[in-house]
């Protein structure tokens, strides 16, 4: 019985789908952008195997539909087959390891096991049986559909009517039902941590801090990203500890998902309080567009506030309890309502200053929070008072202004690190530094990207299923392997991977931005003046050392 049932799976096996699939499998063990362990390779790499499965058996199929005439020796031609692909993955396993660690080399990782190949090679064999398993069970509730519907309508038309019920139901239950209960868990979780309160962060007694007693704003309504956002940021006393210059206590202003009902409410809430606790009174105004979650980088505000000696204020409103990449895939517009009524506030009140009285106006942004921070405004709104420029750290790949001044930089320069016309004003930047022409000067706008070329959250692109991306072509960014290659479909499921484990790279990779690289930033964005490059380079030291 045993014996009977192994013939008839090796009997139900694709030749075809064994050499695509075994293909598909040893492209999927090379680099692309992040490093993975041996859960995440060898579940990729399982998914890789079914993917080319599955397209070499529809390969067959089609070619019996068509009646074309089916190749001879189909037995010894399967046996081929297996023995072939046996040998490629095997070979391919063997230099396994030595993909991981190109990457791992340059990211100051620990260098992957000699056990890695044989995990990976096991879990991906348990994947790819989870996933036929799956796709078995597709076939067969196609086949009861059909037979149903064959007995009162062609057999053709039946077999189309079992297609179409079966992806209708698999489709019903996967979108329909498994993701939104995923999704709906998803936003349940981090609703309920946002709303925990940390016994360790204090409510301010300070009058001027939101939060405290006299602000507009009720603490535990803040969220647990907004109240770390308020609390912890750096003191007057502290700055002026480092920099021995006299300095003020930073201005932070937050106004979190609870606060009120409405984009709108949400945004006039957060203009009150700024003014309230003399924001529009600094010297530097920053309005700050959060992550998907809230969550507000604390090395990006924390490396400005040294650089400005506590001289500024920044302003955030919260729109989300999602992590960026999740919001990404499944509410990419999401926020960006909320951005626009927030700066459409402050810049109204900030225009009816007196121009030798009021701060100088950035915009910032990490992440979802940088594509939505590009969509709070339109530049031909502000031409004729425009703000002072804006730093957009690690830009999603729909970032509408990104994609429009990467597609059109100068020629020559590498799409991960482009120059954008003769740079006077916008500008890239990753750990390397500015990517400028010699000779050319800012303009009275400064817009730098931040962007690292191992951030999938960046280069990311639906259209890698069937085409090579730019950054891909030589010359690679000082983090990217060598022996990065694209194959299609397989990078796609490469860097889908790789754009949910974005955060799990070391700083200074992936989508973890360090605080150095924010420090010189703001220091392009902002004109900042008066710093030696020993001091800046101390301050980068201390912002480094912070938790």
């Amino acid at each position: 019985m045993k014996r009977h049932w192994l013939f008839g799976l090796w009997h139900s096996l694709s030749a075809g789908g064994l050499l695509l699939g075994t293909l598909f499998f040893a492209a999927s063990l090379t680099p692309t952008l992040l490093p993975r362990t041996v859960v995440t390779q060898g579940v990729l790499s399982g998914f890789a195997l079914a993917a080319g499965y599955g397209i070499g058996v529809f390969g067959r199929w089609l070619c019996v539909y068509l009646e074309l005439p089916a190749p001879r020796g189909l037995r010894a031609a399967k046996l081929v087959a297996a023995v072939g692909c046996f040998l490629v993955a095997c070979i391919f396993l063997w230099w396994a390891a030595q993909w991981q660690n190109s990457i791992r080399k340059l990211m100051g990782l620990d260098l992957v096991e000699s056990a890695h190949p044989l995990k990976v090679g096991l879990l991906a064999l348990v994947t790819f049986a989870l996933v036929i398993a799956l796709a078995r069970l597709f076939q067969l509730t196609i086949r009861f559909v059909s037979t149903r519907v064959s007995r009162f309508a062609p057999r053709r038309v039946s077999n189309i009517v079992g297609v179409i019920v079966s992806v209708a139901l698999f489709w019903s239950i996967t979108s329909g039902v498994l993701f939104r209960v995923a999704l709906h868990f998803a936003d349940s979780f981090y609703r309920q941590y946002d709303a925990l309160v940390e016994p360790e962060t204090a409510r301010p007694t300070d009058p001027d801090k939101t939060g405290s007693s006299a602000s507009l704003l009720d603490w535990n309504e803040l969220g647990r990203t907004g109240r770390a956002f308020v609390a912890e940021g750096p003191t007057g006393e502290e700055i002026h500890a480092f920099t021995n210059k006299k300095a003020l206590q930073p201005i932070r202003v937050y106004v979190g998902l609870r606060s009120a009902d409405s984009p709108e409410k949400r945004a006039r809430l957060a203009l009150n309080e700024l003014i309230r606790v003399g924001g529009f009174q600094r010297s530097v105004l920053v309005v700050v567009t959060p992550t998907g979650s809230g969550w507000i980088d604390p090395a990006a505000m924390d490396s400005l506030e040294y650089l400005q000696n506590g001289d500024v204020a920044s302003v955030a409103v919260q729109y989300s309890y999602l992590a960026s990449w999740l919001s990404l895939l499944v509410e990419p517009d999401y926020g960006a309502d909320t951005a626009q009524a927030l700066f459409r506030d402050v810049y109204d009140y900030w225009i009816r200053l007196p121009k030798n009285n009021r701060p100088r106006l950035y915009l910032h942004g990490l992440s979802l929070g940088a594509m939505n921070s590009e969509r709070s405004t339109d530049m031909f709104d502000v031409v004729g008072d425009p703000f002072q420029g804006a730093l957009w750290s690690g830009p999603p790949y729909r970032s509408g202004l990104w994609r429009s001044f990467t597609r059109d930089r100068s020629p020559g320069s590498p799409a991960w690190l482009p120059r954008f016309r003769n740079g006077s004003i916008v500008r890239f930047m990753n750990q390397d530094g500015v990517a400028a022409d010699p000779g050319f000067v800012w303009g009275p706008m400064r817009i730098v990207y931040l962007q690292y070329a191992s951030d999938p959250v960046t280069f990311f692109d639906y259209r890698d299923l069937y085409r090579e991306p730019d950054w891909i072509k030589p010359p690679r960014g000082p983090d990217v392997s060598p022996e990065l290659r694209w194959y299609p479909v397989v990078t796609f499921l490469q860097l889908t991977l790789d754009m949910a484990m974005a955060t799990t790279a070391p700083i200074g990779h992936g989508h973890v931005y360090a605080p150095g690289d924010y420090v010189e930033g703001w220091i392009e964005v902002a004109n900042v003046q008066g710093w030696s490059l020993q001091q800046i380079a101390e301050l980068k030291r201390h912002l480094g050392r912070l938790p």
